[in-house]
């Protein structure tokens, strides 16, 4: 007899498959911040109108939040994944909105806002922040479009949830 707490037929959580692409997307765009900008470059730290050690303790403490975030990010894939309640496709539009989300907020409430850094010092700041902005609404766009392109599909047409 099968057991009723699993489901018979692929059933994809459309909601918890977007999220968790969110949480990774987010993650994955932290370290790519923490690591290419504050470590290798070395143009700003996460909070940078203090000292220089309570630079360093900001992004130790970014790096270990991104870590959490994604860590708990892929247990949850892998729970989704194990019972056959994710969509791929909507894991990958969640993951670009989480990309671009973190890139817009970051451009816009800690550069702008907030001020707690700069994307860089001692040059022209315009066109960076326009880079960078921009490139994060592109990912935001994306991750939109593929997000409702993978909710429009038809339930009987074979392809939801791929």
């Amino acid at each position: 007899m099968a057991d009723a707490s699993l489901p018979s037929a692929r059933t994809a959580d459309l909601r918890s498959s977007t999220l968790v692409g969110v949480l990774i997307g987010i993650a994955i765009m932290a370290a790519v911040d923490e690591i290419v900008f504050h470590q290798l470059l070395a143009w700003h730290h996460f909070y940078d109108r203090s000292t220089p050690s309570v630079a360093l303790l900001s992004d130790g403490l970014l790096h270990a939040a991104e870590l959490i975030i994604l860590v708990g990010g892929f247990f949850w894939f892998a729970d989704l994944r194990r019972r056959r309640a994710l969509s791929t496709r909507l894991a990958w539009g969640g993951f670009l909105l989480g990309a671009g989300g973190f890139q817009v907020f970051d451009g816009v409430v800690d550069h702008k806002v907030l001020r707690l850094h700069q994307i860089r010092y001692g040059v022209h700041l315009l066109p960076y922040d326009v880079v960078w902005i921009a490139s994060g609404a592109v990912l935001l766009l994306a991750g939109a479009a593929v997000v409702w392109w993978a909710r429009s599909r038809r339930p009987g047409d074979g392809r939801r949830g791929r």
